[in-house]
């Protein structure tokens, strides 16, 4: 092989590592879902994308530092945006007075089998005294509301704080797809 050959496959593979270093540090993160709070959405052990600097709505699966546990992420579903009200009654969400469906649970609730919802009554006004998600925050729920330390617990979350918003599931291959 000839000098000029080797000299411009290294260059090659020095600009193809930046490129995707860039990419990895700017575009995405791969994330590796830890605990069962998302069930059935996102399953422990998967592996996903997140994209970085998108803009937020209602329903992404986001990825933000736990405000409780320093050093570890937590995967969560936005409900509630900056100045929403947001209350569940009857395993029902309503949003500013208005009955939203969360088709991503039907699977779920079908299955329940002991008489209770998945999600138990509550208002934001009983948890944290105000009936509206403040500005620059967002409020987030688990898709596993039973026992998903989400934002009754940890409460509202810095849009700031948001590092990517999950898109997609690269592994096990059998659940290979687009997130909804």
């Amino acid at each position: 092989m000839k000098l000029k050959e080797v000299v411009k496959t290294i260059i090659y593979f020095v600009i193809l590592a930046a490129v995707l270093f860039g990419l990895r540090q700017f575009v995405f993160t791969p994330v590796v879902v830890k605990g069962d709070s998302m069930d059935p959405t996102l399953i422990d052990g998967e592996r996903v994308i997140a994209l970085k600097n998108t803009d937020v709505k209602r329903y992404d699966i986001v990825t933000f530092p736990a405000p409780d546990e320093p050093g570890k992420n937590y995967i969560k579903r936005v409900i509630g945006l900056p100045g929403d009200t947001v209350e569940y009654r009857d395993d029902q969400l309503y949003i500013n007075g208005k009955k939203y469906s969360e088709p991503y649970l039907d699977e779920y609730k079908s299955e329940l089998t002991d008489g209770e919802p998945l999600t138990y009554d509550f208002t934001l006004k009983d948890l944290f005294g105000s009936d509206k998600v403040p500005e620059g925050k967002l409020f987030v729920l688990g898709d596993n509301r039973r026992i998903s330390k989400d934002g009754r617990i940890i409460g509202y979350i810095d849009e700031d704080d948001i590092m990517a918003d999950v898109k997609f599931v690269f592994w096990p291959i059998n659940r290979i797809g687009t997130i909804d």
